[in-house]
C-alpha cells in the first residue's frame, strides 16, 4: 500500500481532496482483484464513467462507483457475489495491503426498471489515510446483466499511476470507445444527468480516438431500441425545463470531482455539434497544431503522458493538463509574475527541456514556457475556444528528464 505522503503529492498535483485520491487508488487495486478473478476477469464488461476515467481518459473527472455488465445470470446472486467479494478482499490485501473488510461488505439484489434483477455492491476500505474511527467509505458497484452489447468487448490498460502498481498491470475488459459514447449519449436523452452532459462533451472532443460515427449511430440504435425510447436528436434535450433541470445540477454534481468546474453553457453551446456530426450534417473539423517558434530543436519522438502522473515538478502540470481539455484559461506564475494563458501544447528539446506552448490572453502573443521554471499553475473558470489543437495529452512513451523535486 502506498504511504499518506504519496496520496497528499497526487492532491496536490491533481488539485483534488485527499479522499477523492484515497478513493481512485483503491478503485484501480479493486480493478485489479475483478481482472485477476477466474470467473469475473474474462466476462464482466467494464463501462460507465469510471471506465473512461481508468481505461480511456487521462485528464478527466474522478469517478467514484465501478459499473459492469454481466454476461452470465448466474453471477447476479447474492450468494455469488459475496463469495467473489471475499476472494477478491483477500487478494487485494495480498497484493496491496488494502484492508475491505467482510462486515462493510454487502450486496443487495433488486428489480431494475426492465423488471429484471440486478444488484448493488458495497465493499468499504481502509487505505492510506488510515481512518481510526468512524464508517469507513465504500465502493459502490452496479452490477446488471440485461443491457445490450452491441460491439465486442475490448481488452483495455486500467490506469494507476501509483507507485505500487503491479508489474504486469490491470487489463480490464471494457465496452469499446464507440459504444462507450453511444451509452452517454443514451442516457443523457433519457435521465439528463449533468455527468451525461460532460462525458458526451469529452468523448466527442477526442480527435486522436477518431470515433467512427457509424458504430456510434449503430450502437445508439440498438440502445434505445432496448430501451424502448425514440434515437435522440437535439431537439430532445433542448427544452427549456430539460436545460433548466441540468444546469441546476451542474455544480453539485460535478463540482467534487473536478479540480475546477468548466461553465455548464460552454459544454451545452458544443452539445448540437456533437448531434450534427452523429446525424451527417457536419463534418469533424481539425484544427491545425500550434507553431513552434524560436530556435530551439525539438525530440518529435517524444510526447506527454498519456494517463495522469506526479511529475514532481514545482508547478502541478495535471492541473493544466485538465484545463487545457475541458478549455479552461490557467494562471500561470513564471518569473515571479502572473499572466492568464490558453494551454495547448507540451513539446521537449533535444536539450531535454520542456516547454508548454500556449497563447497569452492579454495580448493573444504565442508564448512557450519552460515548465520546470514554471512557478504556480491554478485552472480559472474563465473558458476559452481553441485557436489550435489541443495536444497536452496525446498517447505515446513518456521519457520525462530528471528533475528537482520542491
Amino acid at each position: 500500500m502506498i504511504s499518506k505522503t504519496e496520496v497528499l503529492e497526487f492532491s496536490r498535483e491533481f488539485g483534488l481532496s485527499a479522499h477523492v485520491i484515497e478513493k481512485d487508488y483503491v478503485l484501480g487495486w479493486l480493478l485489479a482483484g475483478i481482472a485477476a478473478h477466474p470467473a469475473l476477469g474474462k466476462s464482466w464488461i467494464f463501462k460507465g464513467g469510471t471506465c473512461l476515467k481508468k481505461c480511456y481518459f487521462e485528464t478527466y473527472r474522478f469517478s467514484e462507483d465501478l459499473d459492469f455488465t454481466l454476461p452470465n445470470s448466474e453471477h447476479l446472486t447474492e450468494e455469488f457475489l459475496m463469495e467473489s467479494f471475499a476472494q477478491i478482499s483477500a487478494w487485494i490485501y495480498s497484493n496491496a495491503g488494502i484492508e475491505l473488510p467482510e462486515a462493510s461488505t454487502g450486496v443487495e439484489i433488486y428489480t431494475n426498471p426492465r423488471g429484471n434483477d440486478a444488484a448493488q455492491g458495497k465493499m468499504g476500505y481502509r487505505g492510506p489515510l488510515l481512518r481510526q474511527s468512524g464508517d469507513l467509505p465504500r465502493i459502490k458497484l452496479d452490477l446488471t446483466d440485461d443491457e445490450v452489447v452491441v460491439s465486442a468487448p475490448v481488452l483495455r490498460k486500467a490506469h494507476h499511476p501509483y507507485s505500487d502498481s503491479p508489474d504486469e498491470g490491470i487489463r480490464v475488459l471494457c465496452y469499446s470507445f464507440e459504444e462507450l459514447l453511444a451509452e452517454k449519449i443514451r442516457a443523457l436523452a433519457e435521465r439528463k444527468r449533468p455527468r451525461d452532459l460532460y462525458d458526451v462533451i469529452h468523448l466527442y472532443r477526442r480527435d486522436d480516438a477518431n470515433p467512427n460515427r457509424q458504430l456510434v449511430m449503430q450502437a445508439l440504435k440498438a440502445k434505445c431500441d432496448f430501451k424502448g425510447i425514440a434515437v435522440p436528436k437535439m431537439e430532445t434535450i433542448a427544452s427549456q425545463a430539460e436545460k433548466q433541470e441540468i444546469e441546476e445540477d451542474w455544480a453539485h454534481m460535478l463540482k467534487h470531482q473536478l479540480p475546477m468546474l468548466p461553465p455548464f453553457h460552454q459544454f451545452w453551446n458544443e452539445l448540437r455539434e456533437v448531434f450534427d456530426w452523429l446525424y451527417e450534417t457536419r463534418g469533424r473539423v481539425l484544427a491545425d497544431a500550434i507553431p513552434s517558434f524560436g530556435s530551439e530543436e525539438f525530440d518529435h519522438s517524444w510526447r506527454p503522458s498519456p494517463m495522469v502522473q506526479a511529475w514532481n515538478m514545482q508547478a502541478p502540470l495535471e492541473i493544466i493538463r485538465f484545463a487545457a481539455a475541458n478549455r479552461l484559461c490557467v494562471n500561470l506564475k513564471y518569473k515571479d509574475a502572473w499572466r492568464l494563458i490558453e494551454p495547448y501544447s507540451l513539446r521537449k528539446t533535444k536539450a531535454g527541456n520542456i516547454l508548454l506552448y500556449a497563447i497569452r490572453q492579454a495580448d493573444g502573443e504565442l508564448r512557450a514556457y519552460r515548465v520546470d521554471r514554471v512557478q504556480d499553475a491554478v485552472a480559472t473558470d474563465v473558458s476559452f475556444m481553441p485557436q489550435y489543437a489541443i495536444e497536452l495529452t496525446p498517447s505515446g512513451p513518456l521519457n520525462m528528464p530528471e528533475t528537482a523535486r520542491k
